[in-house]
């Protein structure tokens, strides 16, 4: 008996790796020692310019949209799915990505679905400026379903600790830009997995209502990161006092992360509007309103609360950026909440 025999290709995961081999080194900077395939990644930590260098790390996966992508047949998002999630994660304490650690978990490894996932991982590396400088490819027959995959990221970043969010300047009187979100992101996929597919008994390959195209294409548009447009606004020291990356949990949990205990925040959903997919979910599951925007972002990827009079100076530099951003409530004095009305 061989190891293949018992439902692990060694041979297969090599294959794999070397096809993807080209991508990953495309990442790797200047402060990248070493290549792939050694037992630990090594990066030279040379933070010149910061009175006090601080690391920000994080992890996170993509949950269940690993099972929309399989329904579809189209895993190429994923990658960009792990490294924008983890990315926007850390941006909230204002810190700039350095380099991110992927895992992707199987039952039996399928070459092509392994080079989608972590050639996109790479291609959204390479955007974000980070190395992509080492990964862990894991073949678990009996552990994971058949044609199921897992995927997680690690990420590290760098933020100067006196430049660091939030801020203790946060306030009532603070305004909220939203910048839009490119659909669910990585969050709520139960859910809307479940209101879809089981309880409307749609199908991947329906289309929207709006044409804008399949049922599949909407859940699977992959995470936006905001890191390009926001940092550069974060180093020249406008005033953003805090930033929220709106995951699960929604507005509800997440913006309250930021804040300190004696303000709230009012959202008024007037002032944008969600995704068609988020409708459509809605009404497949007769979905209450709190719950929605406590399970999906609604729209809104990532939140600013920003110094009033600047409000409208930020939200013209994050279009000039190609973000969808705009004023979407205020800071107020009262419980250590969020309202939305």
């Amino acid at each position: 008996m061989t190891y293949r025999d018992a439902g692990v290709d060694i041979d297969e995961a090599q294959r794999a790796l070397r096809a993807v081999a080209g991508a990953i080194r495309q990442t790797h900077t200047d402060r990248v020692i070493g290549g792939i395939g050694g037992f630990g990644a090594l990066l030279r930590a040379d933070f010149g310019g910061m009175e006090l260098p601080v690391l920000v790390s994080s992890i996170d996966g993509v949950g269940t949209k690993t099972k929309v992508a399989t329904m579809v047949g189209d895993f190429s998002g994923l990658g960009h799915d792990i490294v924008n999630h983890s990315a926007n994660d850390i941006l909230c304490q204002g810190a700039r990505p350095l380099y991110f650690l992927d895992y992707f978990g199987c039952s039996h490894l399928s070459a092509p679905v392994f080079e989608a996932v972590v050639g996109g991982a790479a291609e959204a590396c390479q955007r974000l400026g980070m190395a992509l400088i080492g990964g862990e490819t894991a073949e678990m027959p009996g552990v994971y379903h058949d044609d199921e995959v897992d995927i997680v990221g690690t990420i590290v970043g760098v933020v100067d600790y006196p430049k660091r969010l939030p801020r203790p300047e946060i306030e009532a009187g603070n305004l909220v830009i939203g910048l839009a979100s490119d659909g669910l992101h990585t969050n709520g996929f139960s859910l809307a997995r479940r209101a879809l597919f089981e309880v409307a008994g749609y199908s991947v390959r329906d289309d929207m209502p709006d044409r804008s195209g399949t049922i599949g294409e909407a859940l699977l548009r992959p995470h936006r990161a905001y890191g390009p447009a926001m940092l550069p606004l974060l180093e020249d020291g406008a005033p953003i006092f805090g930033l929220a990356h709106i995951t699960g949990g929604g507005l509800y949990d997440n913006i309250p992360r930021v804040l300190p205990d004696n303000v709230r925040v009012l959202i008024e959903k007037r002032t944008w509007t969600p995704p068609a997919i988020f409708g459509l979910i809605q009404d497949a599951g007769q979905v209450n309103d709190v719950d929605m925007y406590r399970t999906f972002n609604m729209g809104i990827g990532m939140v600013a609360i920003v110094e009033r009079s600047a409000a409208d100076d930020i939200v013209a530099r994050l279009h000039a950026a190609g973000e969808n951003a705009h004023v979407i409530g205020e800071v107020q004095t009262g419980p250590h909440d969020v309202q939305i009305l």
